[in-house]
């Protein structure tokens, strides 16, 4: 059996009461998924039973240029637990996870994406976790189906150095998909940054965490919405919204460069004039020392445009309008899941 890491050393671990069967959010975000989203309300209503807790289910369209947006509005019109956000257009993934937290009423959120690659039949396992007194339940994947054996070695040595570059715990071989307690969501929640990245965020906030092993599956149905481009994007993005190493790595570059002037300069002065270093090895010299600088001022920029970004103010994504049934706002699993299976 897994143990809670507490990602604060000092707090006392404590039984904590849960509700029962309190009010359990789901928070999908959603973008082009036509092709899965009904397969994945069906597996959603189908682990319902099994929850021990009434159901919210939060689908937020991030700006959806096919189907997706009508399909999910049919869904919520016959089921009361559905609740539909629509954004004006597409701000991303992690607007789209935040949106869903600042939303979710209940008393535990579950995070998972659309495309059924992280299977819904983990939740109970999760709640299980979080009903022991666990605050955050993430899963950890065993194995990645369907993936390159050059994405699978480019994630792992990306989780391995993001966890090396923070300054606090944060778990390797995980994703978005995690269950956070109320006390969890509210801190995240309560954070001022507009530009946000969830799986730093919310081990930044301390609590205890504990893995959920699984096998990812491979997507079923659609496409990723993740070029190279853009996950290298995310990648800057986590390491660069969430730790300072990167900065400070300009010292040890200074140093460097510092000591290599110097052994220059004792090369210069001791050696004859004829065995002095050539032409070609001083520009070659220049042209790395160059390329350095303009890397450090890169960086530096980097970190300026974030500022500025935060310093705008602007909200991290605008709500077009919501849909949700009519009937009661939440309701216990049900007949309704009868009839989706």
């Amino acid at each position: 059996m897994n143990q809670p890491e507490r990602h604060d050393p000092t707090a006392p671990i404590q039984s904590i009461e849960r509700p029962c069967p309190g009010l359990l959010s789901i928070v999908i975000p959603c973008y082009n998924e036509d092709a899965i989203i009904e397969a994945t309300h069906a597996r959603i209503c189908s682990i319902a039973p099994q929850l021990g807790m009434e159901l919210e289910v939060l689908y937020i369209d991030d700006g959806s240029q096919d189907s997706t947006l009508e399909k999910l509005k049919q869904l919520a019109s016959g089921d009361s637990r559905i609740h539909v956000v629509e954004f004006s257009r597409n701000f991303g993934q992690q607007a789209a996870m935040s949106a869903g937290l600042e939303m979710a009423q209940g008393d535990a959120v579950v995070i998972i994406d659309a495309d059924l690659q992280d299977p819904p039949e983990v939740i109970p396992a999760m709640i299980t976790k979080w009903r022991t007194g666990v605050d955050v339940a993430y899963g950890r994947r065993k194995s990645r189906d369907g993936e390159s054996t050059f994405k699978l070695v480019t994630a792992k040595l990306f989780y391995r150095f993001f966890a090396r570059v923070m300054p606090y715990p944060v778990p390797v071989d995980t994703g978005d998909f995690k269950l956070c307690d109320r006390a969890v969501v509210d801190a995240v929640c309560a954070l001022p940054e507009k530009r946000r990245y969830l799986r730093s965020l919310v081990p930044w906030a301390g609590f205890s965490h504990a893995p959920v092993d699984y096998d990812r599956d491979a997507r079923t149905a659609g496409e990723t919405k993740y070029s190279a481009f853009r996950l290298l994007s995310l990648a800057a993005d986590a390491i660069l919204l969430s730790s300072d190493k990167p900065i400070r790595l300009i010292w040890l570059l200074a140093a460097l460069f510092a000591f290599i002037g110097t052994c220059g300069l004792i090369t210069g002065l001791t050696l004859p004039t004829k065995e002095t270093l050539a032409l070609p090895t001083l520009f070659a010299l220049l042209g790395f020392i160059s390329a350095a600088q303009t890397v450090t001022i890169a960086i530096v920029g980097e970190y300026v445009v974030r500022c500025y970004r935060e310093a705008q103010a602007r909200p991290p994504f605008v709500i077009r309008g919501k849909n949700s049934s009519t009937n009661q706002a939440h309701s216990s699993p049900s007949d309704q899941d009868r009839q989706a299976t």
